[in-house]
């Protein structure tokens, strides 16, 4: 049987012990790779054109280039990019929130244990569910804009994909939605993929902090 291919892994932080402990700790799993690291946002822009690979764990500050405007730069360029970690210090830091919003696909604490690290890159590959979602609903808590009156997306969902941005909101993955709603995963997906474009994001990490921004969700 053949072994799927391993997902592919850049490093992006200034400080070289923490990216050597991430290497560690990642090329130790056999269906993780890291391929490449960055020491700025700079660097890290060009290393991912270059490898194209499948997740990033990007710093959020960094010399010459930080991690938003790093993560902004690679999602407006790359037909495919890759699902972008950050990696922080202060899980209530505005600079993480940021970055959500720019399109990173989550968020990991740098103090995590390994197993969090290995998980939550597994999980971003997988691209299926929302990467620490009581942690998104405390960002959003505190640093969502406050809006005069909810965006025209809000009234454009259907009864169905309300029901699935509250459950993806949750971090239920589309099998668990589907299960949760009695539906085929099938429809689950078409589901989603509708809420992203009416909300008129990337991923479900977007699709969730607009829903929050918008007033949507409860984020209380």
């Amino acid at each position: 049987m053949t072994r799927p291919a391993p997902i592919r892994v850049v490093l992006a932080d200034d400080e070289r012990m923490v990216r050597t402990a991430l290497r560690a700790i990642l090329s130790a799993e056999p269906d993780l790779e890291v391929v490449g690291e960055a020491a700025t946002g700079t660097e890290a822009v060009s290393v991912v054109r270059e490898l194209r690979p499948d997740v990033v764990l990007m710093d959020v500050r960094m010399p010459e280039t930080d991690g938003i405007r790093a993560t902004e730069q690679i999602l407006a360029t790359l037909d495919e990019p890759p699902r972008i970690v950050v990696v922080t210090t202060f899980e209530n830091d505005s600079y993480v929130y940021d970055a959500l919003r720019a399109g990173a696909a989550g968020f990991l604490l740098k103090r995590s244990d390994a197993d969090a690290l290995v998980q939550a890159v597994r999980l971003v590959a997988r691209s299926d569910s929302l990467l620490f979602p009581a942690a998104v609903r405390t960002l959003a808590t505190e640093h969502a804009r406050a809006r005069p009156a909810p965006p025209a997306w809000v009234a454009k969902l259907t009864g169905r994909e309300r029901e699935v941005l509250r459950l993806m909101a949750q971090g239920l993955t589309n099998a668990e939605i589907a299960r949760r709603m009695g539906v085929g995963p099938a429809t689950v997906k078409s589901h989603v993929a509708a809420v992203l474009a009416k909300t008129g994001t990337r991923d479900r990490t977007q699709a969730v902090i607009a829903a929050y921004e918008a007033g949507f969700l409860n984020a209380g």
